[in-house]
């Protein structure tokens, strides 16, 4: 659907339910849960359309602030102030709460073998989910040569060199203004 949603009760819970499972996955925070969020969203409910969802994120980034602002957008998106309401909730209460209750518990527990390892682990789990996040969100203009070879130099340059991602941001923009993706 395209237009703006109203969603009852059953629904709401589903999308609040649905966001607090994916609220202990959002190791890396909440962009890292994109792609389960679009597939919900988009594929399974057809409540977006990757159109919207992809704005959604794409406006949020561009805006200051937390990388969590595109899911009041997608919840905005999906059915007005009650989404946002059951988008944000479901996506804060549970990792919010299990984080309070981890790092009481690691800052008394620091040392421990298993905390490390648990620690340890984390980083290589953010680098996928970031990973499987750029593949959704590059999906739209995967066919064109031009966006494909945008995104590969902005991913190398980002790599390897100092550039600020908002100079490659606005580079990314110029382009598309002059019809270059």
């Amino acid at each position: 659907m395209t237009a703006l949603q109203s969603l009852g009760t059953p629904e709401l819970l589903a999308l609040c339910g649905h966001f607090m499972v994916l609220s202990l996955l959002s190791v890396g925070g909440a962009i890292t849960t994109a792609p389960d969020m679009q597939r919900w969203l988009v594929a399974e409910r057809g409540w977006l359309t990757d159109t919207q969802f992809t704005d959604a994120v794409a406006i949020a980034q561009a805006a200051p602030g937390p990388n969590l602002l595109f899911v009041v957008l997608v919840g905005w998106s999906t059915a007005g102030p009650a989404g946002v309401l059951a988008a944000m909730s479901g996506l804060l209460l549970p990792s919010s709460l299990l984080a309070l209750a981890a790092g009481r518990y690691g800052r008394r527990n620091a040392q421990a073998l298993w905390v490390r390892a648990f620690t340890a682990g984390l980083a290589p789990l953010t680098v996928g989910l970031l990973l499987s996040t750029g593949w959704i969100l590059t999906a739209p203009v995967r066919s064109n040569l031009g966006a494909g070879l945008l995104v590969v130099a902005t991913a190398a340059l980002s790599l390897r060199t100092r550039i600020g991602p908002l100079w490659l941001i606005g580079a990314g923009a110029l382009a598309g203004v002059f019809g270059l993706v």
